[in-house]
């Protein structure tokens, strides 16, 4: 019984002491959770709203553009950068100097930072840097923890394959300025660019593409814990150009050989550019990376002004090349025919006024086809006193000059074709002698090489009104592809054939300005017409003294220019070249058609026709 009480005592002993331990573990729980709760709630509270959900804007990807077989000339490859994002970081320019710790980051980078940071709202993420090589990415994720708000992010970086080949034409991106990003939210993430030129620009909201979401959630230090939702990016659509990359290729260094110079070469009867080029050109990667301020200085110095397109922003006097409209306007017009004749001593007398011919000695007697093949000014002159200027601009215009095309750059200009109406504009009338000089290109005419590329196009192909285009998958551009249905003008055949008869004499008789430059492989000779544009007047003093156009400073030499066809049975390809300060069409502008118009032949891109089939077609232009 003594023994049955000890045993209970030792029980209650026991009993209570674990208890007592239970009750006071109890109670540190409980103070602990009273002191997190209530001493400490307010931090954690903070701590646990960071641990959020983010809602993230997903950039598309950029719609590639390729040339007519596939090749591209404009693609996306992957870039890290890396990235803050203001709110989440506790002191910007302090986690930045610890970035700048472990990665090689300038002053002028932490600067842009700090002032884009406070450009825009807090939770919108600020681009660092880019291009980062994986070591740095490496370096970076190890640290994260280190850096608050500072995260690493994979996006594309725009890349143009062919270079200064296609600059003018495809254009490039650059970063949104500050008057575009009101445009569209998607502007707003870190280092989207946009279209600043060429088919980058005209095509941007086609090439741009729609941003998608996700909803993210983001630990204390930034480091994304999981996806719990996504609607992907509608990726910009791809664009298929009307260029033979291989072509444009051949066509830019030939033009390299030039101090300066523009080319267009395109299809008569469908209106497909197969090569558009000027020179100088630019790297447009360099655009992309950044440019040094030196660097971009130089390139803005540069007198051959490598940023212009000259093919469709160069302004000329079309020079001898305008003859034809005028021979075509007389034709039209019964003021000539196919017999009329004119005499040309060298000098053409109006008035008081004397018309020089460029050949000193004249040409005698010569009817619309020599004058045309001996590009004898005189027979233009007198023609040009009894059609009238407004005659000679409305035959101009037909043919395509002095207007726009609604071409896919957005460079393109209008240039000028003169008239009566125009010239009271200017506060004064018209007189006849500025006809004289229109008559052969010279004066206020002003042409682009494109304008003049289908000037050509519509003399050569029997009277259509082509126009030019390079995105093949536009609606206009699908039509005209395999089934070309332009409007005919009110031209007569056998004016158009009497014209071109002129241009085949100019480069294949012996006597043609441009027989030099000659194509004598059988099946693909070319026709065209030689063109001078003058820049600046050798004075009579001058001329007296023996002074000549090539003894001028660079910059005052007068232009070369050819326009020309091939073959010469039914046309099919057209090109216009112009040679700035070149000095005369047949020295410097012809040679340089004629190995166009060669190479063209032998590639032969009007044989193919661009599938795009499996591409959606662009609506609207642009």
């Amino acid at each position: 019984m003594l023994e049955k009480k000890d045993n209970q005592k030792t029980f209650s002993r026991r009993a209570f002491l674990i208890g007592g331990m239970q009750g006071m573990v109890l109670g540190v729980l409980g103070g602990r959770l009273a002191w997190l709760q209530i001493i400490e709630g307010q931090k954690y509270k903070t701590l646990s709203d960071r641990n959020r959900i983010d809602l993230k804007m997903l950039a598309p990807s950029r719609g590639e553009i390729i040339d007519r077989n596939g090749i591209p000339l404009a693609q996306n490859k992957q870039n890290f950068r890396v990235l803050i994002i203001p709110e989440q970081a506790d002191n910007i320019r302090a986690a930045l100097r610890r970035l700048q710790s472990l990665i090689s980051l300038e002053e002028a980078q932490i600067n842009k930072v700090l002032e884009d940071a406070g450009k825009s709202a807090k939770f919108i993420p600020v681009e660092i840097k880019d291009n980062l090589a994986w070591d740095d990415v490496a370096t970076i994720e190890v640290h994260m923890p280190d850096l608050p708000g500072i995260t690493i992010d994979v996006g594309e970086q725009r890349h143009y394959p062919l270079g200064l080949a296609t600059a003018h034409i495809v254009g490039y991106v650059g970063s949104v300025s500050p008057t575009e990003i009101k445009e569209a939210k998607i502007l707003s993430l870190p280092g989207f660019k946009t279209g600043k030129t060429g088919i980058e620009k005209k095509y941007e909201q086609t090439l741009r593409g729609k941003a998608g979401s996700a909803q993210v959630e983001v630990n204390v230090v930034g480091r994304n814990v999981r996806e719990l939702d996504r609607t992907d990016a509608q990726n910009g659509q791809k664009l298929v150009l009307s260029i033979d990359s291989a072509f444009q290729t051949f066509t830019q260094n030939k033009l390299n050989e030039h101090k300066s110079a523009s080319a267009v070469v395109m299809d008569s009867h469908t209106g497909a550019v197969y090569a558009l080029a000027s020179s100088p050109s630019f790297n447009p990667n360099t655009f992309v990376r950044g440019w040094t301020a030196e660097d971009f200085e130089e390139l803005l110095a540069h007198p051959g002004k490598p940023l212009n397109n000259k093919a469709v922003t160069g302004l000329y006097p079309p020079g001898s090349t305008f003859k034809m409209v005028t021979a075509l306007a007389g034709l039209e017009h019964n003021i000539i025919t196919k017999n009329s004749t004119a005499y040309c001593s060298g000098v053409y007398e109006y008035g008081s006024d004397r018309f020089h011919c460029w050949k000193r000695s004249g040409h005698g007697r010569v009817d619309l086809v020599e004058a045309l093949m001996k590009s004898c000014d005189v027979f233009f002159y007198d023609l040009a006193t009894q059609i009238g200027i407004d005659e000679i601009a409305a035959t101009a215009r037909r043919l395509g000059l002095g207007q726009k095309y609604n071409f896919d750059l957005r460079e393109e200009k209008s240039g000028l074709v003169p008239t009566t109406q125009w010239k009271r504009g200017q506060g004064s009338e018209w007189r006849t002698g500025q006809t004289i000089i229109t008559s052969i290109g010279q004066g206020s005419l002003q042409t682009t090489p494109l304008q003049l590329a289908v000037m050509t196009a519509r003399l050569v192909n029997g009277g259509y009104a082509v126009k030019p285009w390079l995105v093949a998958n536009t609606a206009a551009a699908r039509r005209q592809n395999t089934s070309p249905s332009w409007p005919n003008l009110p031209f007569q055949q056998t004016h158009l054939d009497l014209i071109r008869k002129g241009m085949d004499s100019v480069v294949n008789n012996r006597h043609g300005t441009a027989h030099g430059s000659m194509i004598d492989e059988p099946g693909r000779a070319m026709g065209g017409k030689t063109g001078t544009a003058q820049v600046r007047r050798i004075t009579m003093e001058q001329r007296q003294a023996g002074v000549k156009n090539e003894d001028l400073p660079w910059k005052d030499r007068h232009h070369a220019l050819f326009v020309g066809y091939a073959p010469l049975e039914n046309p099919r390809y057209v090109c216009s070249v112009v040679v700035e300060h070149g000095i005369s069409g047949s020295g410097a502008a012809a040679p340089l058609a004629k190995d166009l118009l060669l190479e063209v032949q032998r590639l032969d891109p009007a044989a193919r026709h661009i599938d795009i089939s499996a591409l959606d077609h662009i609506t609207e232009n642009g």
